[in-house]
């Protein structure tokens, strides 16, 4: 399946969220996964973006639903990108 990068940043209600329950986050991870797409990874960040997630997902249309769907909270913004492997990515150069 398709690999997705998606940054987040929490609003300031999302950081209202957080404070008062941080297993919030893991409830909205399996909300997530309901969605279709499935968290490889998932980490806390310093900077810029609150979190970075690596998401396993079908298509695009499943990562678009999970963006607009997390998004439309309120809680917070994402930035999300299509990756592939560094192998897949040489292989398309060799063509």
């Amino acid at each position: 399946m398709p690999i997705y990068v998606m940054l987040t940043s929490l609003t300031d209600e999302g950081r209202k969220t957080i404070q008062h329950n941080p297993e919030r986050i893991r409830q909205v991870n399996k909300e997530v996964e309901e969605m279709g797409a499935k968290i490889l990874a998932q980490y806390a960040l310093l900077g810029q973006y609150d979190f970075v997630n690596i998401l396993d997902a079908p298509d695009n249309e499943t990562i678009v639903k999970v963006a607009m769907d997390l998004g439309a909270r309120g809680t917070m913004t994402s930035t999300t990108m299509a990756c592939i492997t560094l192998d897949q990515f040489v292989a398309a150069m060799g063509r």
